[in-house]
């Protein structure tokens, strides 16, 4: 199916109403992901397959959501490379284009691995930048020049949906490591109130204390004396 005509465009509509309702309604991140890459190869003409790299640092990567084992390996590649349109895309231009893999002389380590997998166009949208973490939605073709203006409008909507997937999810995932700490914290107090007979702001400035005397993070210093009783700090 493609996005021709009004069948198209309903089909279009209809596959971003339900990725912007699993996102509202918390659906994994895994089976959203899953629903943008196979929505790339369902409504553009032309993509052979899909994926989302997300790379986090020099040796830390991941390819998500792959239509195939095939996109998988070339993400791989991406990362090990250095450079491809995944690359560019999280780096210089947020939409990069490939037409030709065989004639493209900007990847010359990643381009001909592609070419010899049997891809010869690609089409990537970054997703986000975040200090030293990138992603990029990446679209694989076995045919030249496969992707014209209209599949980077379509592809350029899913990323959108992909992006902002990704960046509820590290939201929620920090929300709820911001809750632990705050619980972790207000037990270690609780637990120095009791031993020691003192009121709560003590309590924290124990804590505070030996995490500024060690130049430990006070969570970790919470989390010690939940796990192994308030006998590792004493009040002075």
């Amino acid at each position: 199916m493609t996005v021709e005509g009004d069948e198209g465009l309903d089909s279009l509509l209809s596959t971003m109403s339900e990725m912007s309702r699993n996102i509202a309604q918390t659906t994994s991140l895994d089976h959203t992901l899953r629903g943008v890459t196979s929505a790339c190869v369902e409504l553009i003409p032309d993509v052979a397959g899909a994926s989302i790299l997300i790379v986090e640092g020099p040796e830390e990567y991941g390819s998500l959501a792959p239509t195939s084992d095939l996109t998988e390996r070339l993400d791989a590649l991406q990362h090990r490379f250095r450079q491809g349109p995944c690359w560019d895309a999280a780096t210089a231009n947020p939409a990069t284009r490939a037409p030709d893999l065989r004639a493209d002389d900007r990847w010359p380590d990643f381009a001909p691995a592609a070419v010899e997998a049997g891809i010869l166009s690609m089409l990537s949208f970054r997703l986000f930048t975040f200090d030293s973490r990138v992603g990029a939605l990446n679209l694989f073709s076995e045919k030249v020049d496969a992707f014209s203006d209209e599949s980077e409008t379509v592809g350029g909507m899913l990323a959108t949906q992909a992006a902002t997937a990704l960046i509820a999810n590290d939201r929620a995932l920090q929300f709820r490591s911001a809750l632990a700490s705050r619980d972790l914290i207000g037990q270690a107090k609780g637990m120095l109130m009791e031993r020691f007979g003192v009121d709560a702001v003590r309590a924290f400035e124990l804590l505070a204390r030996v995490s500024s005397d060690r130049n430990v993070p006070l969570a970790t210093i919470a989390e010690r004396v939940v796990e192994k009783g308030s006998a590792t700090v004493a009040p002075g």
